[in-house]
């Protein structure tokens, strides 16, 4: 059966509600699923989004990657699935996805791992102008031993700036990497401390 993310009240507070493809659809690698996609601008450069009637897909950031690249990596998650280009459509989902105050909910359509799926509800419930690292993170899904194994689903996190993987950092207080490139994860640190994610109620 499909799962989604939990904690309803912080994910109605941010305006997102997010659904889980189903087993089925993970086993058949996305056949007969119809993906369309298109890259536009954003605050962090030229970004590529993906979405399916149920919600978006793959949110990223070239920074120095090709589109080829960008692509690749995107179709890797549903390799069998039919990927249609939509330029006018991309602008308007990333229109959606920067607004400072929304509206109507943003849908999140997630191919994860049920322990994937927890670290990345977790990093919903890190404030706007806070910072964690992967320890504290581990914690917060009651694994305490397995900072490696939420770096890597923090690492896998499909659609950046909307689950917040940029304020993830290293426990002694550095950075760390950023899938995106550091630049973008200091570009999204630092408007997140200006609070640009203001919100409607």
């Amino acid at each position: 059966m499909g799962a989604g993310l939990s904690g309803p009240g912080r994910l109605h507070d941010l305006l997102i509600t997010t659904v889980a493809l189903t087993p089925g659809e993970i086993r058949q690698k996305g056949r007969g699923i119809s993906l369309r996609y298109g890259f536009g601008e954003s605050p962090f450069g030229e970004a590529l989004v993906g979405w399916h009637q149920r919600g978006i897909h793959f949110l990223g950031f070239r920074g120095e990657r090709s589109r080829h690249e960008m692509l690749t990596e995107m179709s890797s998650r549903l390799e069998q699935a039919i990927l249609t280009p939509d330029e006018a459509g991309a602008r308007e989902r990333l229109s959606q996805i920067f607004e400072k105050s929304r509206e109507k909910p943003l849908r999140l359509w997630l191919r994860g791992s049920p322990f994937q799926l927890q670290v990345w509800e977790a990093l919903l419930a890190i404030p706007d102008d806070a910072l964690s690292s992967y320890g504290q993170i581990a914690r917060m899904v009651n694994r305490g031993g397995a900072a490696q194994a939420v770096g890597k689903a923090v690492g896998s996190n499909p659609v950046a700036w909307i689950i917040p993987c940029h304020r993830v950092i290293r426990g002694i207080g550095e950075l760390g990497g950023y899938r995106w490139g550091l630049p973008a994860k200091q570009a999204m640190i630092g408007m997140d401390a200006i609070g640009f994610r203001s919100r409607s109620a």
